[in-house]
């Protein structure tokens, strides 16, 4: 029985996150240069994109370049934005044909004006999509994207808009990228690394978290299965006993 065959659908995480990890572990195996295993690591983003599509995922987010990765290498910076294009180009019309949406979360400033125009027209021809809607975490990360929600509330309430009495989750929530978008029930991470690293840190609070020894560009469909199955076989409480969680069914 395949790991698709044990998933009950009526039971699927609405909201996915994905940390893409591996891709240079992956190519220096090889003998290649890092960016041959971005390029080889587009695949697996599609079989991921499929995947969640076919199984009925509502929102998946996609960590696909932090604030710090501006710190790499300008030659490999500049050819994972040129990569950017070329599948936007590519994937654009099958985000269309397959109702999906793409929706982009970052410090979009630091990108160049011929990347974020590409995003900018993708967005808007796959508006309508209603499938899911495919997030991209792109020149992003959480301790910039909390900063710049403190900074925004702060501004609010010294031009008398928001008094600092009435500040609470929903309202820290309401300033955050993601304030359109439900939580995340499951974060998957390839490459074996066991940590955050800078995603989506306050959207996680209650997520299922899943490590996988794949590298990305190894990571298929039926991975992708595999992570779901094993999120449903977690008691999630959210702080309540399990016979409170019984005693509800």
């Amino acid at each position: 029985m395949t790991f698709k065959n044990q998933i009950d659908t009526s039971r699927l995480p609405q909201h996915v996150a994905v940390i893409m990890d591996g891709n240079g572990r992956w190519a220096g195996r090889r003998g290649r240069e890092r960016i041959f295993g971005h390029h080889q690591g587009v695949r697996a983003v599609r079989e991921t994109v499929e995947a969640a599509a076919e199984l009925g995922v509502r929102y998946l987010t996609l960590y696909a370049f932090s604030t710090e990765n501006w710190n790499r290498p300008d030659e490999e910076v500049s050819a994972l934005m040129d990569l950017m294009v070329e599948s936007l180009n590519d994937e654009t019309q099958t985000l269309i044909d397959k109702n999906i949406s793409l929706k982009v979360i970052g410090d979009l400033s630091r990108l160049s004006e011929n990347v974020r125009n590409r995003l900018f027209e993708t967005m808007r021809i796959t508006s309508a999509g209603s499938r899911m809607k495919l997030i991209v975490a792109l020149s992003y990360s959480s301790r910039w994207e909390i900063s710049e929600a403190c900074r925004r509330i702060a501004v609010e309430v010294k031009e008398g808009r928001l008094s600092a009495g009435d500040i609470n989750e929903e309202t820290v929530n309401a300033y955050l990228e993601t304030s359109d978008l439900p939580d995340p029930e499951l974060m998957i991470r390839t490459s074996g690394e066991k940590r955050i690293s800078n995603f989506l840190l306050w959207q996680l609070a209650y997520a299922e978290l899943y490590f996988t020894e794949k590298l990305w560009p190894d990571f298929g469909k039926e991975d992708f299965y595999k992570a779901v199955a094993d999120f449903q076989k977690r008691e999630r409480r959210y702080g309540r006993t399990s016979e409170q969680i019984a005693d509800n069914r």
